[in-house]
């Protein structure tokens, strides 16, 4: 996950990407479970000894990777498929390892792994959601768009690959379903294999690969089962999960619902707040379940990003173990070390992060704690920002699901998202931005809107408050649509001033300075750099363009330092220039990421000012000497471009958010937040002090 991992470490990720059960899986010795998040990773399954955990991926060279648990690392590497994989999984007497590959690479591998060949081959003709061994590890069946099919491994030789052999389920009148998931009988029910439709059916084939007999589920779409001793679960729509005997179909329980969508996350303090939902309450999907032999837990993904963890060793008495809320689309922003009184039980230290699912999260970070809320250890509150709950699912998960059948798919319109966030220095005030230009106010107090007014035509990039040592009290919004505003935060946001200058999307606007020395710093894709300083009139406060500089590249974000002399710009030549605010000239140019592709879209300076973090189109985050431009380290691991990136205060960790929906909080090593914290203390003691040396980091 990093590279120069001794100055940085993954500590923590807030998110789950599991689209179904394929990317769920229980290690049926211990009962850990295992999910992707940010990663590529699409699939996974754990070896029957819990000692390995193979995965399957998507985008370009996608492998089947098969990883050591206890020492978490790599052991061996298959790279057969050409496009995306859908479905892994081990056979349970541990040889074979079968891959599923998406519908646009379609093969089916079997891999010996242990002599690392690929023993049988063949192609499927549909797409593939679903795959799972037969108890003896004689067969493997795979489940899709009108596809049920037995692979049998009665030839398999381990000298060379022979084609797969497969024989089709028999379908008879339920030939045209889409097949969502599969799980093969064990025990007394090992010749029979169970599959679930969208449609809503629970189907049982006997040993002769015929269709036995099914039974309606009565939910309006069906996406996941797993099998325990004596009882078939059933994933259905509307947070619905059924209990049903594998001997002869008959029905045993409905279990527990999670939380109804747009629920007030801090109000829910006891477990029966999770029964007192509204009559028109809406659920999410139970979209992937996995049975835990150990602890007779199931495990249930959701399609809203939440998982659940179900005690189900006595189905009359079912009882919430775990649960953990997440974000449910791409994470457009964050505002880190939130200051102020928040409410109760809440101290500063606190993070906010904002969506496209149109959801402003408040996260805990001080000790990792548990909040007062019994959903989320970490999640503290949620903002909705409108009462369009549809927005709070994943339209991925969604689609999939409903791939046979015409469904309620978003538009575009319907998902507006929330672009920006930005918090007053007092912590009062939130000020988010979204993608129709719609400028909302928030009392953190509250968490009540306050304002909301349609501020620009188009997307809203960037939001910025002016500093206390600035004198001034006002808020900078920026926007695709060329324009920024600036509002007096203190006079109910009225407009000050608007600036027309840019020619194209503004992409970054800093306030800086002191009293004496206001200034307004803006960048945009149109290669232009403003420099303003702010003047005294009849009408208040007005900024003038001072400096005007033209790069030959797109310039697409912007941190100033500490001592408020410099503005280092990140651009699409993947380089850091630095430029002296006062004279408005460039100082020095150093590469911001060791790609060789992409581009620079987010530079963040620590408080201090002694390292610059930057994220790469090319989905890399790298720290840098802001003064000498060494790289500090490289870390990975969001599977889409990092959209954010905050230092915390107390110079210990950085956060990133990404398009992945996915937060990751990343640990500093001790000897970047002692540099960090000797610069901040030496800036206290001179404001022009030049930087310390850092001798060990250079």
């Amino acid at each position: 996950m990093t590279r120069n991992s001794c100055f940085v470490t993954l500590e923590k990720v807030l998110g789950i990407t599991a689209s179904g059960n394929c990317g769920l899986a229980c290690d049926p010795r211990s009962g850990l479970v295992a999910y992707p998040a940010g990663k590529t990773i699409t699939a996974l399954s754990f070896s029957p000894d819990g000692k390995f955990l193979v995965t399957g991926e998507s985008g370009h060279l996608p492998a089947v990777r098969l990883w050591d648990v206890v020492e978490r690392r790599q052991v061996a590497e298959l790279q057969s498929h050409k496009y995306g994989i859908s479905c892994v999984a081990f056979s349970p007497n541990g040889k074979y390892i079968v891959s599923v590959g998406n519908q646009h690479d379609m093969l089916v591998n079997v891999w010996a792994w242990k002599k690392d060949v690929v023993v049988a081959t063949n192609k499927v003709s549909s797409k593939v959601t679903g795959v799972s061994f037969s108890e003896d590890s004689s067969y493997f069946v795979t489940v899709g768009n009108r596809h049920v099919k037995f692979w049998y491994l009665d030839h398999c030789k381990a000298s060379a690959p022979v084609p797969l052999l497969g024989r089709s389920g028999l379908l008879g009148e339920l030939k045209n379903n889409f097949f969502s998931d599969v799980a093969c009988g064990r025990g007394s029910a090992s010749g029979s294999t169970f599959c679930i439709t969208s449609s809503g059916l629970l189907c049982e084939f006997n040993s002769k690969r015929m269709l036995d007999k099914w039974v309606d589920l009565r939910t309006g779409v069906a996406h996941s089962l797993s099998l325990s001793e004596d009882l078939v679960f059933c994933g259905c729509a509307d947070g619905t999960v059924r209990a049903f005997s594998p001997v002869d179909l008959h029905f045993v329980c409905t279990l527990p619902r999670p939380h109804a969508l747009g629920s007030d996350v801090s109000a829910v303090t006891e477990a029966s707040h999770l029964f007192c939902a509204k009559a028109d309450a809406r659920f999410p999907d139970a979209i992937a379940v996995n049975y835990d032999p150990v602890s007779r837990w199931l495990c249930c993904v959701y399609n809203d990003h939440s998982l659940y963890v179900w005690d189900v060793k006595d189905v009359s008495r079912v009882g919430k173990v775990h649960s953990a809320l997440f974000h449910a689309a791409c994470v457009g922003d964050l505002e880190v070390d939130v200051p102020g009184d928040l409410g109760a039980g809440l101290s500063s230290g606190a993070f906010l992060s904002c969506s496209a699912d149109n959801t402003i999260r408040l996260w805990r970070t001080d000790g990792w704690a548990h909040s007062q809320n019994i959903l989320s250890s970490d999640l503290l509150n949620i903002i909705y920002i409108d009462g369009n709950t549809s927005t709070l699912l994943d339209p991925e998960s969604t689609t999939n699901a409903n791939a046979d059948k015409p469904g309620d798919g978003q538009t575009a319109e319907s998902r507006t998202g929330i672009r920006t966030i930005c918090v007053s220095p007092d912590g009062k005030h939130l000020a988010s931005g979204d993608r129709n230009g719609m400028l909302r106010i928030h009392d953190l107090g509250s968490m009540e809107e306050i304002l909301k007014v349609e501020a620009h035509d188009a997307e809203i990039l960037c939001l910025e408050y002016s500093q206390p040592e600035t004198g001034l009290k006002l808020l900078a919004t920026a926007s695709r649509d060329r324009l920024i505003h600036v509002l007096d935060a203190e006079d109910d946001y009225s407009l000050v001033q608007t600036l027309d200058e840019h020619s194209s999307s503004i992409t970054a606007v800093r306030f800086a300075g002191e009293p004496l020395e206001r200034s307004m710093i803006s960048c945009g894709a149109d290669k232009s750099i403003y420099f303003r300083t702010a003047h005294k009139t009849e009408r208040g406060t007005e900024f003038r363009r001072s400096h005007h500089m033209v790069s030959k590249t797109t310039l697409y974000d912007m941190g100033v330092d500490p001592t408020c002399k410099y503005a280092a710009v990140g651009c699409q030549d993947r380089c850091i220039r630095i430029f002296n605010i006062s004279s408005g000239k460039q100082k020095k140019l150093y590469k911001g990421s060791l790609s060789e592709d992409g581009s620079l879209l987010r530079v963040q300076l620590d408080p201090s000012g002694q390292y610059v973090a930057t994220s790469c189109s090319d989905k890399n985050i790298s720290i840098f000497d802001f003064y000498t431009g060494e790289c500090v380290a490289t870390m990975f691991g969001h599977s889409e471009i990092v959209t954010g990136i905050k230092f915390t205060n107390d110079c210990k960790h950085l956060i990133s958010v990404s398009g992945d929906s996915c937060i990751f909080v990343w640990r500093l090593a001790p000897e970047l937040t002692i540099s960090m914290r000797a610069r901040l203390c030496q800036l206290r003691q001179n404001p022009n002090a030049p930087p310390c040396k850092t001798s060990s980091l250079r």
